[in-house]
């Protein structure tokens, strides 16, 4: 028999979450937090109050969901499994997902009947993959890591087992659980989090492992200090924080141990000659209505757009603005993205270069993505190439080449915000879990892959991707040497 009303009751912020029961839930705080470890524990309690049948079972079924298979087995399921270590089984391999199925007696004397389903969804897919689930709730393993659309698409499956005719019992408790480190502030969980809330939504906020250091004024200087409120500290090792601090730099040290707003990169990036102070302009660049527009088009599920333009004297590329979606198909983005042009940028020429696996029909239309571009009046066409190491040389080239003014001959404006993330490392290597510093072969397909791929495709169509195949330099070539 287990005594299921688990908490943490020295950590607040961490015990009001946990007993919280809005249809979604979210915590956000630092690494050793104990937000996961809490979140597991509410999945606990959320089987143990499901209401129980005339025989006295406690029928529930929940997703959990990591956006890469190696972090949901090295990190979800071991997470999960230390509080749920002697209530059930773990069934792994063949062609169904992990699953835990969890059998235990309460002290009244029911009996918690679950299922937990582990999956991965990192991929275009990854929306069929929910649609087939009836589940009771979902749990969001490292939500920021996770696209809107699978969120949205989740939401809409919780709440349908167990039923009254095929179980005994109606669902009591359902909805969607979250835990998170701090997210950029252009994520969706930012957006929903501090300005937007949705009805039946709650978000929390844990205090972060240390804090800025400060004046006597209390302005903020340069050092961090160990928070004396930090939640989960009497379960973490001595010095953990300080620890934790040492060669980090202070991006880092804000979003994983002070739980702030940020970016941080965690793998290496797909273009490291990328150097914010350098590519990105202080102001939002403006179109030469003399000049063409070179729009680039990644396909997917999530299709991305970059809207470029080529000083053809100067040499220079200028990335001017971006047009992304999520889960949306080819029939569903072309006509928006002719509408944000004819809105933003009218009368202008337009040349578009697309990925060449846009040619190819989906299962159910024999439309092809490029042909539904052209029907709605864009010049599409793909590029002679899908050649990675291509594709990747076509942007850096210019973005490590100097024009005859001495500036780079890659300048992009701070309004493509999602591009510029996937530049600055959203678009990136995992780190593999080895020893050593080595990564995957292939980059993560993630919200920063498709726009920068676009950006790919713009240089490449438009010339720079024979450029890529001349060894010879031209005019000069910025090379940062702290980035090699």
């Amino acid at each position: 028999m287990i005594q299921y009303r688990l908490g943490a009751p020295t950590a607040p912020v961490l015990e009001r979450f946990m007993g919280c029961r809005a249809r979604n839930s979210y915590i956000m705080g630092p690494l050793g937090s104990g937000k996961t470890i809490g979140v597991v524990q509410r999945l606990l309690a959320q089987m143990a109050e499901q209401p129980a049948n005339s025989q006295g079972i406690r029928p529930t079924r929940f997703m959990a969901v990591r956006n890469t298979y190696p972090s949901l087995m090295g990190t979800t399921v071991k997470d999960f499994l230390q509080v749920f270590e002697g209530l059930g089984r773990m069934t792994m391999g063949g062609l169904n997902p992990p699953t835990f199925t969890a059998d235990f007696k309460l002290e009244d004397g029911s009996r918690v009947q679950s299922e937990t389903v582990f999956l991965a969804l990192d991929r275009d897919d990854a929306i069929q993959k929910l649609r087939g689930y009836q589940i009771t709730g979902v749990w969001f393993n490292e939500a920021k890591e996770l696209s809107k659309s699978i969120i949205d698409m989740a939401d809409l499956r919780h709440g349908r087992f167990p039923t009254e005719a095929g179980n005994g019992v109606a669902c009591g408790w359902h909805g969607c659980l979250g835990d998170t480190n701090a997210p950029d502030v252009d994520h969706w969980y930012w957006r929903l989090a501090e300005h937007d809330k949705p009805e039946g939504w709650e978000f929390f906020r844990q205090p972060g492992g240390v804090l800025r250091k400060r004046d006597a004024n209390g302005e903020p200087i340069e050092g961090w200090v160990v928070n004396p409120h930090a939640e989960n500290m009497p379960n973490l090792p001595d010095g953990y924080y300080e620890a934790g601090m040492a060669g980090k730099d202070d991006d880092w040290i804000a979003v994983m141990l002070s739980n702030e707003y940020g970016f941080v990169v965690e793998g290496a990036p797909v273009h490291p000659w990328y150097v914010d102070s350098v590519h990105c302009s202080r102001h939002e660049l403006e179109p030469d209505p003399k000049l063409p527009l070179i729009i680039g088009v990644d396909f997917g599920r999530t299709p991305a757009a970059v809207l470029t333009q080529l000083e053809p004297g100067m040499g220079r590329r200028t990335v001017l603005d971006e047009f992304t979606s999520e889960d949306m198909s080819a029939a569903i983005f072309a006509p928006e993205l002719k509408r944000y042009i004819e809105e933003r940028y009218p009368h202008m020429p337009i040349e578009m270069y697309c990925d060449p696996a846009g040619e190819a029909r989906g299962q159910a239309t024999e439309d092809t993505p490029i042909a539904v571009l052209r029907a709605n009046g864009f010049p599409a066409r793909p590029c002679e190439s899908n050649s990675p190491l291509l594709r990747r040389a076509a942007l850096s080239n210019p973005g490590r080449r100097l024009c005859m003014d001495g500036k780079p001959a890659f300048v992009l404006s701070p309004r493509a915000k999602i591009t510029r993330r996937g530049l600055q490392g959203g678009f990136c290597y995992r780190k593999l879990r080895v020893s050593g510093d080595r990564y995957g072969e292939e980059p993560d397909k993630n919200m920063y892959s498709h726009p920068v791929e676009a950006c790919e495709y713009a240089m490449m169509g438009s010339g720079e991707g024979r450029a890529a195949l001349r060894p010879a330099r031209s005019q000069g070539e910025f090379h940062n040497t702290a980035l090699g």
